[in-house]
């Protein structure tokens, strides 16, 4: 961490928070579940704060409608392997940044093959209404601290952007379909979580149409969404776990009291 103080890469973060807080960033493990329009900025945000130990997994290739709100989505990258742009895009921030990108879904199939236990952060920014109920079981039954990130599309206004515990989300689809999961299966999260949503939802204003091009591995037919709000749904995950790791430097506490 010293060689990106000292060549300016984290100086700024530095002033901010200080020697306490700078290096238990540079010693956490995090990981990134779904690097799309708000996993990827998330992803960003953390590395570029100090974070040195980053995980991403998703399964996606760069698809030519990704370009207008994920972090490392453009012309250049089409094609890609969304973990692979999104590595190369945080290695050029930070070089010296540990990232293992993972090219993967995850799934029933796949969840033992993550050890999350050995994270200190998890961040949900999964699609898959099925998928994310198991990363939030398995999540809230394991070691590290949990954000999750609740619908994105269909939203224009920043400022109804909003943090709040699971049960207690209004307004939000995605959030009513997984609580009502969970209540169908007869069991719960074993602990409280925080999540990102907007209580906003638009309409389609524009004709849905299916992407159809070979790098477009989700939904046939999907929600309209903005850059800007995917992005403030990511940097505030980011910033939640920034703050938290502050408030307990502040205190004196270190981040496993």
């Amino acid at each position: 961490m010293e060689m990106e103080i000292n060549n300016g890469i984290l100086k700024r973060s530095y002033m901010l928070l200080g020697d306490d807080t700078m290096h238990t960033l540079a010693s956490l493990r995090v990981i990134v579940f779904g690097v799309g329009g708000v996993g990827s900025w998330c992803a960003e945000s953390l590395v570029r704060s100090g974070v040195a130990h980053l995980t991403i997994v998703d399964s996606d290739r760069v698809c030519v409608t990704n370009i207008n709100r994920q972090a490392m989505a453009t012309t250049k990258t089409v094609g890609q392997v969304k973990v692979e742009a999104l590595k190369e895009r945080l290695l050029d921030i930070n070089p010296s940044a540990d990232i293992v990108a993972i090219q993967q879904v995850f799934c029933e199939d796949t969840a033992a093959d993550f050890d999350l236990d050995s994270y200190d952060y998890i961040v949900d920014a999964i699609d898959s209404l099925k998928d994310k109920a198991l990363l939030i079981e398995l999540a809230c039954h394991s070691k590290a601290r949990f954000f999750s990130s609740m619908g994105a599309a269909l939203k224009m206004d920043p400022t109804k952007v909003q943090v709040a515990e699971f049960w207690k989300v209004k307004g939000c689809p995605l959030a009513r379909a997984l609580r009502q999961r969970f209540n169908k299966l007869k069991r719960k999260p074993a602990r409280k979580f925080k999540c990102v949503f907007s209580e906003e939802l638009l309409k389609n204003r524009g004709e849905n149409v299916a992407c159809d091009t070979d790098q477009c591995q989700g939904p046939s037919r999907v929600n309209g969404s903005v850059m800007h709000i995917t992005a403030i749904f990511g940097l505030t995950i980011a910033g939640l776990i920034l703050n938290e790791v502050y408030n307990k430097s502040r205190s004196g506490m270190s981040y496993h009291e």
